[in-house]
């Protein structure tokens, strides 16, 4: 798979760009705020529909307009797709596939296949738990687009469900209507998130020797380990063999042992929401404890890990690093380049030529203050 075309109006820093890309290495140039980062982030949004850098739509539209339009045509075994948005922060986004509008957004998921690596993902290694369940559900929905459907029921189930243990809060004692009510919500909370944990855990099992294997290559060496840790188990666990109705039985019993304390609260204290993913190097938690070095390469062994299996699925995407390169010391560009050096596409960002192996040789693209771009064959 990979991106030949892209077009963008009023998005972020562009009035108006349009790129034809090319299969193999495209290197964006430009000095740090010229705009190179928000071409790959307008890639990473037609692939995810969110943004790698900000959590709202609003900072996407430029400043001064009321929306955003995204376009990619996509080419995967011979056949051309061409996805577009309307990014509306005041109203619903919109999308089309092939010209065809979409009822859903979500609609457009699966069709452009990215994986990208920028600075923030080192928020994957020493950030909150957010960030590690982010990471997971964005795979598991880019594995199966269905689970777009499954993450937004459970927000919208957990959301109802907060509201009433919040009204409940406080109160001397819950009336009955309330816990009917409360009932009709756990059930639709363990069913909906019973799926979505077991999804998690056995990606968590799929992911352990493709993340292993390309820190080893990345860092040389220490053994590492992935846990998925749940509310609802006693003690965290990776299993291919546990079944739905073991998760859902457990996650019945985790509710009932927070009960009270989630009504003095006011808020779900068991479930997906809540889960977290342990990184472990060298048998030590890695946040806390790993170097700086350690910590790119087990972030960057994370992502290579996703678009390991991505492949395996049986599509090549797209692999797009953002300023990668700088971070990264003489032995680990190397490295990094041998990993990927045969991938169908690749996009980075750079801001000298000088941050680039000379592995990666391919069309760089100079990406100058006022949005313009030139390109050249070779380097610049």
């Amino acid at each position: 798979m990979y991106l030949s075309s892209l077009a963008l109006k009023d998005f972020r820093s562009y009035e108006e760009l349009a790129l034809n890309l090319d299969p193999g290495v495209t290197v964006f140039i430009g000095s740090n705020g010229f705009g190179k980062t928000n071409i790959i982030e307008a890639i990473g949004y037609l692939t995810t529909l969110s943004s790698h850098r900000v959590s709202t739509d609003a900072p996407l539209v430029r400043i001064g307009t009321e929306s955003a339009y995204l376009k990619g045509v996509v080419e995967n075994l011979g056949r051309s797709t061409t996805i577009e948005l309307e990014i509306n922060p005041s109203r619903a986004n919109r999308g089309r596939i092939n010209q065809n509008a979409q009822r859903s957004t979500r609609e457009i998921i699966g069709h452009i296949r990215s994986v990208l690596f920028a600075p923030e993902d080192l928020a994957l290694v020493k950030g909150d738990p957010n960030e590690r369940r982010k990471f997971l559900d964005i795979l598991l929905v880019l594995r199966n687009p269905r689970y777009a459907s499954t993450l937004s029921d459970y927000e919208r189930v957990l959301k109802q469900r907060n509201a009433l243990l919040k009204s409940a809060a406080g109160m001397r004692r819950v009336d009955v209507s309330a816990l009917s009510t409360l009932e009709v919500w756990d059930q639709q909370l363990v069913a909906i998130g019973s799926e979505l944990i077991l999804a998690r855990m056995q990606l968590v099992s799929a992911l352990m020797e493709p993340v292993a294997r390309n820190y080893k290559h990345l860092a040389e060496g220490h053994e590492i380990s992935l846990v998925y840790q749940s509310t609802i188990w006693q003690n965290p666990q990776n299993s291919k063999q546990v079944e739905l109705a073991e998760v859902a039985a457990g996650f019945r019993i985790a509710l009932d042992g927070v009960r009270k304390r989630e009504f003095e609260r006011g808020i779900t204290l068991a479930g997906p929401h809540r889960d977290d993913l342990l990184l472990s190097l060298r048998t030590h938690p890695l946040k806390g404890y790993a170097s700086q070095g350690e910590s790119w390469s087990y972030a960057l062994a994370l992502k290579l890990a996703s678009y390991d299996l991505l492949r395996s699925d049986g599509v090549e995407p797209i692999l797009i690093l953002d300023d990668v390169f700088s971070e990264l010391d003489t032995t680990r560009r190397d490295r990094l380049s041998d990993l990927i050096s045969k991938n169908e596409q690749i996009l980075i960002t750079a801001a000298v030529p000088e941050d680039l192996p000379a592995e990666l040789d391919g069309r760089r693209v100079a990406i100058s203050r006022d949005g313009d771009s030139s390109s050249a064959g070779g380097v610049l």
